[in-house]
C-alpha cells in the first residue's frame, strides 16, 4: 500500500510525482496452492539448482535479460548540480519510466550514497549479477569517465553512461542530416564543441570516429590543443586526435569560419561571434533550459538550428538513443557497448529522416514509433560484427 501525503500541490509536475512514477508488478499469477509451489518453494529450488549447474540459464529463468540498473550518486543531476542521491531519484525514476515506455525494458533506479570512484565501481560490480545492463546517470566529470572505464573492464554486461553517449549518438545523427540539408558530407565540416565535460568529449569523440573534417573542443580556458598545459587525461586524449588546424586561444577564435557549433557548456555566445561563422553553418545549442545561443539569434545565421529543448524544432533528446541501444544490446546478450554500436545507432537514427530532411527536421521526434526498432536492430547487428554478441 502506498502512503501518500495529503499536502495539495498546484504544480502539475509535483502532483504527477506523488507516490513516485514506478511500481513492481508480477509477470505470473499466484492464485492457488499449485502455482504457489511452482513460483516459490519447492518448485523454485529446481530452478535455482539448474542455474547453479548452468549459469547461463539465469538469462532465461530470471528477469536479468530484460532489466537495467539506472545508477547515480546524485553528483551532476540535470543542470541542478550535486543535489545528492535522494533528490536525484525523480530523475532516475523518470529514466526507468522511459526505458519501459519506449523499449519495454524493466529497470531499477539506484541512488548511491558513496561518491568515491572506487566505492561506486565496487558497489555496482557487486550488484551487477541482478541486471542485464548498467545505465550510469548524472555522475560528475571527470569521475564518470573512470567509473565507466573500470566497469566496462570488469563486467561482462553492457555499461553505458547516457550523459556521454546518448547525447553523442543523437548529435551525430542530427549532424549527418544537417550536412545533407546544406549539401555537404560530414567530412566537409569543421566543428567547434563548447564544453569538455562528459557530453562534450563524448560528442567530440563520436564525430571524430564518424569522420568529421576537423573538430576543436573548447573548455573554460579556451581551445584544447596538444601540449596545452594543465590538461587532464581525458582532455589530453581529445587533444591528440582533434584540432588538426592547431587553433589556439578562445572559443571565439575557433568559431571564426567554422561550419558547426555544438554547445554543451551553458556558456553564452555573443551574436557578433556567431556572425563570424561560415555561411550555411549549423548550430546545435544544447544547454538546458537556456541554450548557449538563442534559437532566434542562431536562425539569423545558421541553415540548421537544433537545441535540447522540446519547444523548438530538432530537439537533441537522449530518449532517441538509450532505449533502443539497450534493447538491441540485451537482445543479443552483448557483453559490451562498442564504439561501433554507438555509431550504428546514430546512422540508424539519421536514416529515418534522410530522405525527408529539411532545416527544421534533421532528427526524428521522441514519439516516432520507428526509432526504437531501427536503433535496436542496428545495435544488435553491429554487436555481432564487433564480436560482443552472445546470441
Amino acid at each position: 500500500m502506498t502512503v501518500q501525503s495529503s499536502v495539495p500541490y498546484t504544480d502539475p509536475a509535483m502532483e504527477m510525482h506523488r507516490g513516485g512514477k514506478l511500481r513492481v508488478e508480477s509477470s505470473v499469477r499466484v492464485t492457488d496452492q499449485e502455482s504457489l509451489s511452482l513460483a516459490y518453494t519447492p518448485g523454485v529450488a529446481r530452478v535455482c539448482e539448474a542455474i547453479a549447474d548452468t549459469p547461463e540459464l539465469v538469462h532465461d529463468l530470471t528477469w536479468t535479460s530484460n532489466v537495467v540498473a539506472v545508477v547515480t550518486d546524485g553528483s551532476a543531476v540535470l543542470g541542478l548540480g550535486p543535489i545528492g542521491p535522494q533528490a536525484s531519484l525523480p530523475v532516475m525514476e523518470g529514466k526507468s519510466l522511459l526505458f519501459k515506455e519506449f523499449a519495454g525494458l524493466d529497470s531499477v533506479p539506484i541512488a548511491l550514497t558513496c561518491g568515491e570512484v572506487d566505492e561506486i565501481v565496487e558497489t555496482v560490480e557487486r550488484m551487477a549479477p541482478s541486471f542485464g545492463g548498467i545505465n550510469l546517470e548524472d555522475i560528475s566529470a571527470p569521475r564518470c569517465f573512470e567509473i565507466e572505464r573500470r566497469l566496462r573492464e570488469r563486467l561482462d554486461i553492457p555499461v553505458f553512461h547516457d550523459d556521454q553517449h546518448g547525447t553523442a549518438i543523437v548529435a551525430l545523427a542530427a549532424l549527418r542530416n544537417a550536412a545533407r540539408v546544406t549539401g555537404r558530407g560530414l567530412g566537409d565540416l569543421r566543428a567547434v564543441v563548447s564544453g569538455a565535460g562528459a557530453s562534450g568529449l563524448a560528442v567530440a569523440n563520436i564525430l571524430l570516429d564518424a569522420g568529421i573534417g576537423d573538430l576543436a573542443v573548447a573548455d573554460s580556458k579556451g581551445l584544447i590543443y596538444e601540449g596545452r598545459p594543465g590538461l587532464n587525461p581525458q582532455k589530453e586524449r581529445i587533444a591528440a586526435r582533434s584540432n588538426r588546424a592547431g587553433l589556439k586561444g578562445s572559443i571565439e577564435t575557433g568559431m571564426a569560419g567554422a561550419d558547426v557549433f555544438i554547445g554543451l557548456s551553458a556558456s553564452e555566445v555573443r551574436e557578433e561571434v556567431v556572425a563570424t561563422m561560415a555561411s550555411d553553418c549549423v548550430i546545435f545549442a544544447m544547454a538546458n533550459p537556456t541554450p548557449e545561443i538563442s534559437p532566434d539569434v542562431a536562425g539569423r545565421y545558421a541553415s540548421v538550428v537544433a537545441t535540447g529543448r522540446s519547444d523548438y524544432p530538432n530537439q537533441i533528446n537522449n530518449v532517441l538513443a538509450f532505449p533502443g541501444v539497450f534493447q538491441g544490446a540485451l537482445r543479443v546478450r552483448a557483453s559490451d557497448i562498442t564504439e561501433g554500436m554507438k555509431v550504428a545507432a546514430a546512422d540508424a537514427l539519421a536514416d529515418l529522416v534522410a530522405a525527408d530532411a529539411r532545416p527544421d527536421y534533421v532528427i526524428p521526434g521522441p514519439f516516432d514509433e520507428r526509432v526504437v526498432p531501427a536503433v535496436s536492430a542496428a545495435v544488435a547487428e553491429r554487436a555481432r560484427v564487433d564480436g560482443v554478441a552472445r546470441l
